[in-house]
C-alpha cells in the first residue's frame, strides 16, 4: 500500500513552507548572491560621493556593476566589480556617450581603485583564496592584482560590517591599516569610511567616501539639505538681528533719542 503525504489541517501557508528570500538569493548562477537591494543602494553611495578633490569632476568616472574588459587576447573576458572608481578619463566615453562597459584596451586607464562587497557565494574569491581553474580566465584578485594593477582593492561585508583594504605594494596586494575607521588614498586626497546613517530611508552602516580629514563629502540630496538649512539659519539670524535692532530704538525713543538722527 502506498501510503500518500498528508497535509496538515488546515494546511501551513506558503509563507511557512516555501522557500525565502534567503533560500533564493539570485536567479543568476554566474553572480551569486545578485542582484539584491544592498548591492544597488552601497554602490550608489559610493558613486553618488566618490569626487576626487584633485582632479576636474569631467575627468573623473565611476561605474556599479558594469563589465570591465581587461585581456586584450580574450576580449570577451571580463569581470564585474560591485563598484570601481578611475580618474584620468572622460566622464562619458569619447566625451559624448554614455558607456556600455569599460574596455582598458580603448579608454588606456585602469581603475584605481576598486569594491567588492563580500557575499556568501563570492567572499573567497573577492579575498583571492580561489586559484585558477586551467582554461578558465582568471580570478578576480588576478585580474585586480597582477594584470590591471588596481592600486587598491577594498572588500566590505555587510553581514559583519567589517572592511578590507589592499593596497598594491611592489606588484602584490599587501593589507591596509585602519587610521580613525578609514582608508587613506591620499593620490585622490580621498579616504573610505564607515558611516552610521540614513540613505535613502534607510539606516545602517555605510561605506562611503569622505576627505582625507575624515569629512562627509556629501551626496547631492545631502547638499540640497545643507543649504536649505544653512538658508533657514541665515533668515532666523537676520530676523533676530532685527528684532534686536527694533528694541534698541525703541528703548532709544524712550530716553528721548531719535534713533534715525543716530545713523
Amino acid at each position: 500500500m502506498v501510503h500518500l503525504p498528508t497535509q496538515s489541517d488546515p494546511p501551513f501557508s506558503p509563507r511557512q513552507t516555501l522557500p525565502t528570500m534567503y533560500d533564493l538569493p539570485s536567479d543568476n548562477l554566474e553572480e551569486p548572491g545578485l542582484p539584491d537591494e544592498f548591492h544597488f543602494f552601497q554602490p550608489l553611495l559610493l558613486f553618488l560621493t566618490f569626487q576626487p578633490a584633485n582632479w576636474n569632476r569631467e575627468l573623473v568616472f565611476s561605474a556599479c556593476d558594469l563589465n570591465l574588459y581587461y585581456s586584450v587576447t580574450h576580449p570577451q573576458w571580463y569581470k564585474r566589480p560591485d563598484w570601481f572608481g578611475v580618474v584620468g578619463v572622460p566622464r562619458l566615453y569619447e566625451g559624448r556617450d554614455l558607456r556600455l562597459s569599460y574596455v582598458v584596451w580603448q579608454e588606456e586607464v585602469n581603475p584605481f581603485v576598486v569594491v567588492e562587497l563580500l557575499s556568501p557565494g563570492t567572499q573567497e574569491e573577492d579575498l583571492g583564496n580561489t586559484v585558477q581553474i586551467p582554461g578558465n580566465p582568471p580570478t578576480k584578485w588576478q585580474v585586480y592584482e597582477q594584470i590591471l594593477r588596481i592600486p587598491y582593492s577594498i572588500v566590505f561585508s555587510r553581514y559583519t560590517n567589517e572592511v578590507q583594504g589592499f593596497h598594491l605594494v611592489g606588484g602584490h596586494y599587501e593589507p591596509m591599516n585602519l587610521i580613525d575607521n578609514r582608508l587613506l588614498m591620499p593620490e585622490l586626497e580621498l579616504s573610505l569610511g564607515l558611516w552610521q546613517g540614513s540613505f535613502r530611508g534607510i539606516n545602517r552602516l555605510w561605506l562611503r567616501w569622505m576627505t582625507i580629514e575624515g569629512e562627509l563629502i556629501l551626496t547631492p540630496e545631502e547638499d540640497a539639505v545643507e543649504a536649505r538649512e544653512q538658508a533657514v539659519e541665515a533668515q532666523e539670524q537676520a530676523a533676530a538681528e532685527q528684532e534686536r535692532a527694533e528694541r534698541l530704538a525703541a528703548r532709544l525713543r524712550e530716553l528721548g533719542v531719535d534713533p534715525d538722527e543716530l545713523e
